[in-house]
């Protein structure tokens, strides 16, 4: 108890809440709101145009700050919208974690203190991969994403993909993003480091149901190809744009490099 008390007295001082986004994970939104509502009631759940039963699961938890739409986006646009509206409400803060069951929410004591350690970082949540449970296409995928990842960026991150992390909204506000869908988790990743935003990760616990139960809305066909057409064009960015800068900060340091840049426009 004296943990959640602790972890609660965090969640108000750096002005941090949780955010879930969902579509279509009724079988088990109910149990992570719980879970999450131990450690805090800064909650922010974002419908994303689910069809099945989940209005009916938000109304037993008014605590949740709501933000629904009838049509589904996708969950970049869910968490672009949540950013947006944590951010209006005074939020310098936010954790993300997934509504599908894989994450617990016990683990969010170890993002705030990560945190307290990196405060101008985003924490991911990096998963142990190697389970025996781990699906085959999130095994491919994962290793896929942090090899671009690193392409594009230079920085080693044990696991890109992961949808649990710590992220400071006030340092990303004003970065613009063009994704709406799985792929948004890739691309704020790389913007962030281009912005030269830190990062960190820490250990979570993941858990996969059965193959026979699994509810996944990541279609590997389209989300593949999505994310091939982005790592595509941050590829392009990175050499053609923010590997020279770069390169020349190291020389003449930020501001002059800046200077030259902007005064050729």
């Amino acid at each position: 108890m004296n943990q959640l008390v602790t972890s609660a007295n965090f969640f108000d001082d750096l002005k941090l809440c949780v955010v879930i986004p969902t579509y279509n994970n009724a079988g088990t939104l109910a149990h992570i709101i719980t879970d999450v509502a131990k450690y805090t009631q800064h909650i922010i759940v974002v419908n994303d145009g689910s069809t099945d039963n989940t209005p009916q699961i938000l109304q037993r938890y008014p605590l949740a700050q709501l933000i629904s739409y009838p049509v589904n986006v996708g969950k970049g646009w869910a968490l672009r919208k949540a950013f947006k509206y944590a951010v209006s409400k005074g939020y310098d803060y936010a954790i993300t974690i997934d509504s599908d069951g894989q994450h617990f929410a016990k683990d969010l004591p170890a993002f705030i203190e990560k945190s307290r350690h990196m405060p101008d970082a985003i924490i991911v949540g990096a998963r142990n991969m190697d389970q025996d449970n781990i699906p085959g296409k999130s095994s491919f995928g994962h290793k896929f994403s942090n090899f671009w990842f690193k392409v594009e960026t230079g920085i080693n991150c044990p696991d890109t993909q992961s949808g649990f992390r710590l992220y400071p909204l006030q340092l990303l506000k004003n970065i613009k993003f063009i994704t709406r869908k799985y792929e948004f988790e890739i691309e704020v990743l790389v913007r962030a480091a281009w912005k030269g935003i830190p990062l960190g990760t820490v250990p979570v616990t993941v858990h996969y149901e059965p193959k026979e139960t699994r509810v996944s809305h990541f279609r590997p066909f389209q989300d593949f190809s999505r994310v091939s057409i982005l790592n595509t064009f941050l590829v392009i960015i990175a050499f053609a744009y923010i590997k020279p800068r770069d390169f020349f900060r190291s020389l003449f340091g930020k501001k002059k490099v800046n200077e030259r840049f902007l005064s050729s426009y």
